[in-house]
């Protein structure tokens, strides 16, 4: 998230409020950019229509129903997952339907199935070729003999 208002009035601009859409993908719909982004969002679709159109133009991705439902958006809105997921590792969770949306069904599952490749690979690939290994490797090797 970019909390520079220009750039969320900029990608506004020119957008009809009544047929658009945010998703706000917070996993404990506290995240200070997000919700910077989202409250800003929110007042521009208010004052085109009305508060109503809250509940029928947000859709939230998030673990916290109760702070979804305080934003505004209808729980039935929201797309919820474990909150045990990671929020930099979560892409593959309902987090990524931005992206999905943003790529395409097709693409996302290709996205998908490229991370199943790495995991197979993660699993069964010996220490020596194991990309991930080798990649942590070389993090650590870095990390302590090059500053």
């Amino acid at each position: 998230s970019n909390v520079d208002p220009a750039d969320l009035v900029s990608t506004l601009d020119g957008l009809d409020p009544a047929t658009t859409l945010f998703v706000v993908a917070s996993k404990t719909f506290s995240t200070l950019e997000t919700l910077t982004n989202a409250t800003a969002a929110r007042r521009w679709l208010v004052d085109a229509l009305d508060e109503d159109a809250v509940a029928k133009h947000f859709v939230a991705v998030s673990t916290n129903a109760e702070r979804v439902a305080e934003f505004g958006i209808d729980t039935a809105n929201m797309f919820g997952f474990w909150d045990w997921v990671g929020g930099r590792y979560s892409v593959d969770s309902a987090i990524g339907l931005s992206v999905m949306i943003t790529i395409g069904k097709q693409r996302f599952a290709e996205f998908l199935g490229g991370m199943h490749s790495i995991d197979r690979h993660f699993a069964t690939a010996p220490l020596e070729h194991n990309a991930p290994v080798l990649l942590g490797l070389l993090g650590v090797w870095y990390a302590n003999f090059f500053g």
